[in-house]
């Protein structure tokens, strides 16, 4: 039976633990590299192995690295430089970037990497921290289809369904912010629907099991609206400051596109607002709320 590889893995927040922590329960080692460094308890309990920089995190892997960071920034600060991890990551190793960023920085990625001899993927994920805590998120796939299937094995470590859907890096990170576009339509819409019969007398969850079984079965609006019912904004399980991270990026990639996007706009707008509210750090559900208080309604 052949030894598995060590994997390395940079970025661990509230995804990129629980995603690391399966590598570890599927019997990979895996060095890990955070901007954060993780006390040796943590690092005790979580089964991982440190690293002193993103180069040696990739030094010490067996060729395969993933990223999971906030944005744009932190991307290009973990990979690039003097301690990035294309600094030590084996020529011809492959980078694995787990993480939802722009259009244009996946391009910029795929030349740098091709320019220092090594592969880059991208595979930004669906799912919440309970999905990946779960091992049940869905990867999107972009790149290379022999670089995908050496990918098979922790895609299925991670998650519960992968897609490939094209040879270009830029592709998959096109699909993530078009599904987290949709996310956060849903919510300005199920905010509204709420705000509109809540002002009928009609409570919300009555609202919801009426939409959710006679228009509809989503287990994403089952989620969302319970979270919004409930009002269970704290602790985020997805921050709305990265949602507006998120919108900023759709509509870079929607004029870049030459795609007008009203409603990505609106929204755009709403989230904008609730992060200058002091809503940042609540979950992204809290477009919900947001919408009720325009609608004069008291919440908390």
């Amino acid at each position: 039976m052949s030894r598995k590889p060590i994997i390395a893995f940079i970025g661990l927040g509230n995804m990129g633990i629980p995603m690391a922590r399966n590598l570890v329960a599927a019997g990979y080692a895996v060095t890990v590299w955070n901007r954060t460094p993780l006390t040796d308890a943590d690092l005790a309990q979580h089964g991982f192995v440190t690293a002193a920089t993103p180069a040696e995190a990739a030094a010490q892997s067996g060729g395969m690295v993933i990223t999971m960071v906030a944005d744009d920034a932190a991307l290009d600060a973990v990979t690039l430089g003097e301690q990035g991890l294309l600094a030590g990551l084996p020529r011809g190793g492959l980078h694995i970037s787990m993480s939802t960023v722009s259009v244009q920085i996946a391009q910029a990625m795929a030349r740098a990497h091709v320019a220092s001899g090594c592969r880059y993927l991208a595979a930004p994920v669906f799912g919440r921290p309970e999905a990946a805590a779960a091992a049940k998120l869905s990867i999107v796939a972009a790149g290379e289809a022999a670089d995908v299937a050496q990918a098979e094995p922790l895609f299925n470590a991670m998650g519960q369904a992968h897609f490939h859907v094209g040879p270009n890096p830029e592709q998959a990170n096109t699909v993530k912010l078009a599904g987290n576009f949709l996310l956060m339509a849903m919510l300005e819409a199920l905010g509204e629907a709420f705000a509109l019969t809540a002002k009928a007398g009609v409570p919300a969850r009555q609202v919801l099991d009426i939409v959710n079984g006679a228009l509809m079965r989503s287990p994403v609006y089952e989620n969302y609206g319970n979270i919004a019912i409930n009002e269970r904004f704290d602790p985020p399980g997805f921050k709305l400051r990265l949602g507006l991270k998120d919108a900023n990026l759709v509509l870079a990639a929607a004029n870049a596109a030459g795609v007008p996007m009203p409603a990505a706009s609106l929204v755009h707008d709403r989230i904008l607002g609730g992060v200058a509210r002091g809503a940042g750090d609540l979950d992204w559900s809290v477009i919900t709320r947001l919408v009720a208080e325009d609608a004069g309604l008291n919440h908390g």
